[in-house]
């Protein structure tokens, strides 16, 4: 398992002009913030973590492979701040679980067998609306 407080640490913020509501206090306070990490300088992170955090986490990535977040729901920076570390822990959480490999499973013949004697029933319904050969 990782080290939540180690990769904390490793985080970078910066707080910015957040936009919405809030009349003139949204212009002249930076609360809203921004977090980046980066995923190939993290000490947190073994080599494996790192490769399937980039597979997985591709599309929320830059070229750098940096992880950037922000969050400006709250008026305040603080819980701005809480909010957004929360978040990151969770989607590198989920970025970290392994999926189990999906085994097919086999038809049993009982199904194949009743859905080609419902295919059987439905063409001699059908063969029966004919009109009959008379040659």
């Amino acid at each position: 398992m990782i080290d939540d407080a180690l990769l904390i640490s490793e985080l970078s913020f910066k707080a910015v002009r957040s936009s919405g509501a809030g009349g003139q206090h949204v212009n002249k306070v930076a609360s809203k913030v921004e977090l980046s990490f980066s995923i190939l300088e993290s000490s947190a992170l073994n080599e494996g973590q790192k490769g399937r955090l980039i597979t997985k986490l591709q599309p929320r990535l830059t070229k750098n492979q940096v992880l950037l977040l922000q969050c400006g729901e709250s008026r305040s920076q603080h819980k701005n701040k809480e909010l957004v570390i929360s978040r990151f822990l969770y989607i590198l959480k989920e970025g970290l679980k392994v999926s189990k490999k999906r085994r097919p499973t086999k038809i049993p013949k009982s199904a194949i067998k009743k859905r080609l004697k419902g295919k059987r029933v439905v063409s001699e319904r059908k063969a029966s609306r004919r009109k009959p050969n008379l040659e």
